[in-house]
């Protein structure tokens, strides 16, 4: 990553270059951005790329949704060249339309691609043994309305070929996970869309599967579930999971994915590391510790000096998920219900 210590105030400032979106920022600190010099780091950039084992390739990827007469209307995918890495998150971003769920869908094998290539976890999407590698949360959790919280995660369990062992181990720590617990014997028909969507993510996450496709994971949560949610990704892609991720949240996806691609039209307008695309070369921000006004003057003055012009001087900012997070975490009391942060062993793995 492009993050360099000063060595001119070595322990107590840190350099970096500025990126387009607003990184959460402790509030005892004062940032300074000014524009300076491009410094190049490519050749300290390693390659790792290509070292690593490839879970989903697609080239010239199209899907072409035809009329009654078979006569084409919509191509919702074209041309689309895309690789994911094993341990990557990788965001899809785009508006509505551009092509990210029916990308998902083809990788699943729901929809069969117009022409072009598709290997997933090198094989063919249509593959049946692939299958109990994957899991999927759709954006919409379809799911049995007259089956409880417990008994359609034992259904999931069963089709997945789970050991009756296995799958109570699991359930157990996925309706803990996913705050759950106290609502195991209730109804997926009386669920909020908010709690439906927690049901669908560990459906997603029952099988343990090596790739997770996620189809507006945060839809329908609050900001202290959206939270966990970055945080049990976070921790997946520590463990070597492979996750792909559509959303329109953007801060969302800036926080937990490692690359992105922009569709639009179902082609890919950019792609890349998030902290590549945002970063603005002609811009550096840096960030130093609470200190005394006077001193912080001294300290501008001088870049101004130095610089022939006059920095941008302004408090740094915590952001409002942070902020909302802290306060109601707070407030809020130990009652049955409440979503707990400890992930499952099972996912977690050894040492994480």
């Amino acid at each position: 990553m492009l993050w360099q210590e000063a060595a001119a105030f070595p322990g107590c400032m840190s350099l970096r270059p500025c990126r387009t979106l607003s990184a959460t920022r402790p509030a005892c600190c004062v940032s300074v951005c000014f524009v300076s010099a491009v410094v190049s780091f490519d050749a300290l950039a390693v390659n790792t790329h290509a070292t690593k084992q490839t879970v989903i390739e697609a080239r010239g990827l199209t899907k072409i949704f035809r009329d009654f007469w078979g006569r084409p209307r919509v191509a919702a995918v074209q041309d689309l060249d895309l690789q994911v890495d094993a341990g990557e998150v990788f965001g899809l971003l785009g508006p509505n339309g551009s092509g990210k769920s029916t990308t998902l869908k083809m990788c699943l094998g729901l929809l069969y691609p117009s022409r072009g290539e598709l290997r997933v976890l090198g094989c063919s999407p249509r593959d049946v043994s692939i299958k109990s590698r994957i899991g999927f949360l759709p954006e919409e959790s379809y799911l049995y309305p007259y089956l409880t919280a417990e008994e359609i995660l034992d259904f999931y369990g069963r089709l997945s070929g789970l050991a009756a062992s296995t799958r109570r181990e699991r359930i157990e720590a996925l309706l803990a996970m996913t705050g759950l617990a106290a609502a195991r014997h209730r109804r997926i028909g009386e669920f909020s869309k908010g709690m439906s969507r927690r049901v669908g993510l560990a459906q997603a996450l029952l099988n343990d599967p090596d790739l997770i496709l996620l189809d507006e994971p945060t839809s329908g949560l609050d900001p202290i579930a959206c939270r966990q949610m970055k945080d049990l990704i976070l921790t997946l892609a520590r463990r070597g999971k492979t996750l792909v991720i559509c959303s329109h949240r953007l801060p969302d996806m800036q926080d937990v994915c490692d690359r992105v691609a922009i569709l639009h039209a179902g082609r890919v307008c950019a792609e890349g590391p998030v902290r590549e695309l945002l970063r603005r070369p002609e811009a550096w921000r840096i960030t130093l510790p609470a200190m005394p006004e006077e001193k912080l003057r001294q300290i501008v003055a001088d870049l101004t000096s130095v610089l022939g012009a006059q920095p941008l001087v302004e408090p740094c900012l915590q952001s409002l998920e942070q902020f909302f997070v802290e306060i109601i975490s707070r407030q809020q009391t130990a009652a049955d219900g409440a979503a707990s942060s400890a992930i499952p062993s099972y996912l977690r793995g050894p040492g994480v």
